[in-house]
């Protein structure tokens, strides 16, 4: 009979006990937080300073195409040929060490993003923690919370709590 008692006790105890719950936006979050931010930014510039370099490097390779084309009329053919391969092997060279570098952006920009969002998470973990937060739902587009009221978004504390935290 005791064990009865006190399994109801806890049983009361427990349904009594109410699940703290809180949402953030993903999607405010992450075009609010100055990190991510700096990054896309930082990634952006790397972007637009290669494209210029291959806009130049394209340019000088074209004027010396329009060179070579002018000459190849005073050469002999086969002579035309062996340079014309020359050069467009030269260009196809060029060609490739650029998609290389576009490549390595693209992949260094994402592993650093990736660590932006491993980092909030982890954030957003330790605050549920220290809040005593029994779930931290993600919203906004393509979370999985269809509605919250609005006592219940976190969103804009998390935000101040990260672009504290990346000022330091």
């Amino acid at each position: 009979m005791k064990k009865i008692a006190v399994l109801a006790i806890v049983v009361l105890m427990t349904a009594c006990q109410q699940n703290k719950i809180g949402f953030v936006d993903n999607v405010e979050l992450m075009d609010k937080y100055q990190e991510k931010l700096d990054v896309e930014a930082k990634f952006k510039a790397k972007a637009e300073t290669l494209a210029k370099k291959r806009d130049s490097i394209s340019q000088a390779f074209q004027i010396e195409l329009q060179a070579f084309q002018t000459k190849a009329q005073r050469m002999a053919q086969s002579k035309a040929q062996e340079e014309y391969g020359v050069l467009q092997q030269r260009g196809q060279f060029m060609g490739q060490q650029l998609q290389q570098e576009e490549q390595q952006i693209q992949l260094e920009g994402q592993t650093e993003m990736d660590s932006v969002i491993s980092r909030v998470r982890s954030r957003i973990k330790e605050y549920g923690k220290a809040n005593q937060y029994t779930y931290i739902l993600t919203g906004g587009d393509g979370g999985g919370v269809l509605y919250g009221a609005d006592a219940q978004d976190l969103t804009a504390e998390i935000i101040k709590l990260l672009n504290e935290d990346y000022k330091k």
